[in-house]
């Protein structure tokens, strides 16, 4: 009994020792110290930004799934992203994606992928849409973040709130219906909100924000790589700007994943975040 009390005596010192060197190291070089890849970068007009995908989380389960663990568009090599110590201490899951932007230049109805899901596809994604995962992605550093509109019972004014991550998909029954059906998410609408120098026209990038849409694409003849949309299309300026018709989640259903990205000057407007 004495030997285990010295002994967990002993790990309480060695543990206050460590931290005491680490705080004075904070304190002898804090006017240098840095973590590699924490440090906002200035960028350019028309420079390549890396978006990353992060772990699939729930706070109904809290059991964290790797992104590609379900049949996301994929980009041709999947690497670790990881680049700093707040992500390993979190347990981040932080890999590459496949989809392309460039600073301050709009995109619309930008084509990830085609998906032909078949009955174990679609069983995992109902599975992650019942356990209501969010999709966590990062943009330099800064979380994906759904603008959410609150109204504020005392004072009756509309607030914003930031929610974590986007849902896989959502449940529900067509009009008229009581059948209960899964909907994906295959459509996001990017904002990436920046402040810019006004003397070097650099900018730093302050908020990267998602609006998710469900939308069965539809398009005329065979599939291919020069395909157009009908039902999203910058050349008819036809957007996809509601889930009327949503995209269902069934074995041998054809999914379209698609994505719009736009760049503002300004910033999420609360910075109350929700999960």
């Amino acid at each position: 009994m004495a030997m285990e009390f010295y002994s967990n005596s002993r790990r309480i010192h060695i543990l206050r020792s460590v931290i005491a060197a680490i705080l004075l190291l904070f304190i002898h070089g804090a006017h240098a110290f840095y973590l590699p890849g924490v440090a906002p970068q200035d960028f350019e007009k028309g420079d390549e930004l890396n978006v990353k995908v992060n772990k699939l989380t729930s706070i109904k389960t809290q059991l964290p799934y790797s992104y590609y663990s379900l049949p996301f568009c994929r980009p041709k090599k999947i690497v670790d992203s990881t680049e700093n110590l707040g992500e390993v201490l979190r347990g981040d899951r932080i890999e590459n994606a496949p989809y392309s932007f460039k600073m301050r230049e709009a995109q619309m109805c930008n084509v990830l992928c085609r998906v032909t899901l078949d009955a174990k596809t679609a069983k995992a994604f109902k599975e992650k849409i019942d356990d209501e995962y969010q999709v966590n992605m990062i943009l330099d550093n800064l979380p994906l973040v759904v603008p959410i509109e609150i109204v504020n019972q005392v004072q009756g004014s509309p607030s914003i709130v930031c929610q974590l991550g986007y849902h896989v998909g959502l449940k529900g029954q067509y009009e008229g219906s009581k059948e209960q059906k899964y909907f994906m998410h295959n459509h996001l609408t990017f904002t990436v909100r920046y402040h810019r120098d006004i003397q070097t026209d650099a900018a730093r990038i302050v908020g990267f924000e998602v609006k998710p849409f469900s939308v069965k694409h539809e398009y005329e003849g065979q599939w291919s790589d020069k395909t157009r949309l009908t039902t999203c299309d910058p050349h008819t300026k036809r957007l996809v700007v509601s889930s009327a018709t949503p995209q269902e989640v069934e074995n041998k259903k054809e999914i379209i994943f698609t994505y719009d990205v736009d760049f503002h000057a300004s910033f999420c407007l609360s910075n109350q975040f929700i999960t």
